[in-house]
């Protein structure tokens, strides 16, 4: 199925094709009714104006290039077709046919301007031909129909001018708004493709901190469980070294303490490698816990710790209390290696939106500022802790200072179980 030419396409046929047919129009009509209207001189005259037309349309055929004829050259042309209709039609007013070229070529092939000079010119031949003597007018009432008709000629011609004029302003319009799209879309591809790469780019980026996060969780985990549950065990497996042989009631219940700190340990061990919650969280709330893991590090450091809750327990997401627990493990690891301390306590309370566990000794202290930065090596200590409390939104805080013992406060939202 043949594709339908577009209004632009339609216009250059008529503007290449169009003369030719307007002039045979013309040239039938003008013979039909020589007899009547034209002397022997004027059927001489129109013969030898009919082929100076014909040669100058096939001279414009080949001069002309696409939609936008050169200037001055189609000022030329114009002019030309012009006196060529005007004498033509001053001859037999039938070739007004041909002369109305002037009407449809005027704002194609002359400056805006000079367009309107040129439709209002060929207003005088289409008047002159429809006055009814032709020209020039003969009588004082072809003189008046001449006025009447060029007045209303020369109006729709500046009408149809002004028409075409806006009619070009909007098709420039879109072609600058198209070129602006164009331009936009080959801007929102270049940044698409720019996403695209930058996409790529946080993916490998996101992979590799997830890994890092889960090395650095594996690493706080294996100390928090293995590492202590080892330094557990050799204390004991030390004392029954020293007493096996003076006490050896003594040194079997030590005996059984490290059997059961390995079974333990063991237990997380293998939950740590599967991502699950501590053992302690496993059966029992985090209130509940805290008191056995209290209750535990007393009995094996002897230190006397105060456990406390307040505010209403609620049941917690599994990673924020293992969290805490793991904090308060830490807590009073650090406390029973570092702090000489003779009383502990550690409360846990429920404030809202938010849980705090607080771990307080009155030990020897220490001054923050002293510590070397955390490097993850050497145990985690501080530098775990705060880790662990960013991981869910939450933040550490220490408060020490030689002679005044420490306070460990860590704040992180309360999660309800999901």
């Amino acid at each position: 199925m043949a594709e339908r030419p577009t209004v632009e396409q339609a216009w250059d046929r008529f503007h290449r094709y169009g003369p030719y047919g307007l002039l045979a129009v013309s040239v039938v009509l003008a013979a039909l009714t020589a007899d009547a209207l034209m002397s022997r001189t004027d059927v001489y005259v129109v013969g030898v104006l009919v082929l100076a037309a014909l040669a100058l349309q096939l001279w414009w055929g080949r001069a002309q290039s696409g939609l936008s004829p050169p200037w001055p050259l189609s000022g030329v042309y114009y002019a030309a077709q012009y006196a060529l209709a005007f004498v033509l039609t001053w001859c037999n007013p039938f070739f007004s046919v041909y002369a109305i070229l002037g009407y449809f070529g005027a704002g194609r092939l002359l400056p805006y301007r000079l367009a309107r000079v040129g439709m209002l010119c060929t207003a005088v031949t289409m008047a002159g031909a429809q006055c009814g003597s032709g020209l020039p007018p003969t009588t004082a009432m072809n003189w008046v129909a001449f006025g009447a008709l060029y007045l209303l000629h020369a109006s729709l011609a500046v009408l149809f001018a002004r028409l075409e004029r806006r009619e070009a302003e909007k098709a420039r319009t879109q072609v600058e708004t198209i070129g602006e799209l164009e331009r936009t879309n080959a801007r929102l591809e270049q940044a698409l493709a720019e996403n695209a790469g930058l996409h790529a780019q946080l993916l490998v980026q996101a992979r590799e901190a997830g890994v890092a996060d889960e090395r650095r969780r594996l690493a706080a985990e294996i100390h928090d469980t293995i590492a202590q549950g080892l330094t557990g065990i050799i204390a004991q497996l030390q004392v029954v070294t020293s007493t096996s042989e003076s006490r050896p009631e003594t040194a079997r219940d030590h005996l059984a303490s490290a059997l059961a700190l390995a079974r333990h340990s063991l237990g997380e061990a293998r939950r740590s490698v599967h991502n699950l919650v501590p053992a302690a969280l496993a059966e029992d709330d985090l209130p509940e816990a805290l008191e056995k893991t209290v209750a535990r590090w007393t009995e094996r450091f002897g230190t006397r710790v105060r456990f406390t809750v307040t505010g209403t327990a609620e049941p917690l997401h599994d990673e924020v209390g293992a969290t805490l627990l793991r904090i308060a493990e830490e807590a009073l690891a650090n406390a029973g290696r570092h702090s000489g301390a003779s009383r502990i306590g550690v409360t846990l309370s429920y404030m809202g939106d938010e849980v705090t566990l607080d771990v307080r000794d009155d030990g020897r202290g220490f001054d923050p500022l002293a510590l070397p930065p955390y490097r993850g090596t050497d145990g985690f200590g501080l530098g775990g802790m705060r880790s662990r409390a960013e991981r869910i939104a939450g933040t550490v805080t220490v408060e020490s200072e030689p002679g005044h013992g420490t306070a460990v406060c860590a704040r992180v939202p309360l999660v309800h179980h999901g």
